[in-house]
């Protein structure tokens, strides 16, 4: 099979290219990472090629020794994806320290996987190990609400995450272990990768101040939809602090109980606190 026609290939344009509508990837922002399984590795094996030399990753991620993934170029742009996968995207092969990795698809036209990679491929081994291999997605968006509460809200995950969950009733549904929060790091490098990734022990979702969100996934749709679901409750949020300081109304800490009965949730207590 040839690579774009691949089921995985499909799947993650349509998620690049769904995010661009979205607004969250201006020029070459954000980046996008699948952990690829080994039966569609074997399928499109014949078009991948194993001649390039290994590179640096900046960073040791031994338990994805042997893995491959599929990730947007640094300096590409989501807006290209859709239009020439083959030139925007690679298939990367990491070697057999962690350490290492090299381009065995895409890229054509030159180039290197996203600068982000250290903080990728960490995250892919902290969510790996902690979902016993069902996580595959990472993705980093430079979602404008989200942003925008970073300069107004205290960078706590306590506080995030009791804003977000107050302003859609399916919040505490679809992220239930809440959002952590990064302070202002330098990006690309692998200070920022290993505080994100710590977060990633406890949450699948990350925001990093004033530049974005990381989030992680079993899949594709579950991945953009929890991206989808953090970013509209930012955007409510934004308009409530627009129209009014303070609330009228809210969903209160015993509703939040009721809800987690009901939908079979576990919200941790931290969260759980009177204001």
């Amino acid at each position: 099979m040839k690579v774009i026609d691949a089921k995985f290939v499909q799947g993650f344009i349509r998620m690049a290219n769904d995010g661009f509508l979205q607004g969250w990837h201006e020029r070459n922002g954000g980046n996008l990472s699948y952990r690829i399984k080994q039966e569609e590795i074997d399928s499109v094996k014949e078009e991948l090629q194993f001649d390039k030399a290994f590179a640096p990753i900046g960073t040791k991620v031994p338990e994805l020794s042997g893995e491959f993934f599929l990730v947007t170029g640094s300096g590409k742009y989501f807006r290209n994806v859709i239009l020439d996968p083959a030139a925007n995207i690679c298939i990367i092969e990491i070697d057999e320290t962690g350490e290492n990795y090299r381009i065995v698809w895409g890229l054509v036209e030159g180039g290197r996987p996203t600068s982000e990679l250290p903080s990728h491929l960490m995250n892919h081994e902290v969510k790996k190990l902690a979902s016993g291999g069902t996580h595959r997605v990472i993705y980093h968006a430079h979602t404008t609400n989200i942003i925008a509460l970073t300069f107004v809200l205290p960078l706590e995950d306590k506080v995030f995450t009791r804003e977000l969950w107050e302003m859609a009733t399916e919040c505490p549904v679809v992220f239930p272990s809440g959002v952590g929060v990064v302070g202002w790091m330098v990006p690309g490098g692998r200070d920022i990768a290993v505080a994100t990734s710590e977060l990633m022990k406890k949450y699948d979702v990350a925001i990093w101040a004033h530049h974005g969100m990381f989030c992680s996934g079993e899949d594709f749709d579950i991945t953009f939809g929890l991206m989808h679901t953090v970013e509209k409750s930012a955007e409510i949020l934004v308009k409530m602090l627009s129209m009014r300081p303070d609330k009228l109304q809210t969903i209160t800490v015993q509703n939040f109980k009721d809800l987690a009965v009901d939908f079979k949730v576990t919200l941790p207590d931290e969260f759980l606190y009177e204001k």
